[in-house]
């Protein structure tokens, strides 16, 4: 996964210009806007886009924002396929591997996935490619995907959903040698460190695919 800067400031000195304005002008919404690519397989260098707001829009009754939840808990649910870890392991090492500088971190992050194509709701346009899921250790297409078998694809269980208009840190999370791209943090982050012998796979999909500002880490535990 790379991360597109939108030009708007996230959390902290990492996150300087990071985020997406949504399209509505009146919107609150800020994004993170993210470029996937496979890295393995017969799909190997195919590209899909997709955002994920970070800030903004609907809150649950604590005033939180719920398209913030269903982020985070991807974006932790990426560090865990990356690094291995347990997503029932609430230990201080693995607490501590999920704690980024900010978002910027994400960058370059590299993590088993299931893709799946959803239907264009205009019959002009194509139809687009989309992160269904994160696949985490413990699963049994994870250990496959990372010795670095081929998996065949298998439609999704559940409906495809429309496309829609913590404690501070001071290193680098654990995933992290220098990426091939200059990367919008300045120093390395831990999913980056030398890939394993076998390559971790994206799933392929059956079809070819087309806060304001404060400082601080983002704390990905919750």
């Amino acid at each position: 996964m790379a991360i597109r800067k939108g030009g708007l400031d996230g959390q902290g000195e990492v996150d300087r210009g990071l985020l997406k304005a949504a399209r509505n002008p009146e919107s609150d919404v800020r994004m993170l806007d993210c470029e996937f690519t496979v890295v393995v397989g017969p799909h190997i260098r195919r590209k899909f886009w997709q955002t994920f707001t970070v800030v903004g829009g609907k809150v649950d009754e604590q005033g939180v924002s719920i398209g913030w939840k269903i982020s985070k808990g991807i974006f932790r649910a990426m560090i865990d396929s990356a690094l291995g870890l347990d997503p029932q392991d609430m230990s201080e090492v693995a607490k501590a591997k999920r704690v980024l500088r900010g978002l910027a971190d994400l960058h370059g992050i590299t993590f088993a996935a299931k893709v799946r194509v959803e239907p264009a709701s205009d019959s002009r346009y194509s139809d687009n490619n989309r992160l269904d899921r994160v696949v985490l250790p413990g699963e049994p297409e994870y250990r496959r995907i990372m010795d670095g078998e081929a998996v065949p694809a298998s439609p999704s269980h559940r409906a495809a959903r429309p496309a829609a208009p913590a404690t501070p840190a001071s290193t680098p999370p654990a995933w992290a040698t220098p990426p091939a791209q200059p990367a919008p943090a300045t120093s390395a982050r831990s999913w980056e460190r030398a890939a394993p012998s076998a390559p971790i796979q994206a799933a392929p999909p059956p079809a070819a695919a087309s806060a304001p500002a404060s400082s601080g880490p983002a704390w990905l535990n919750g």
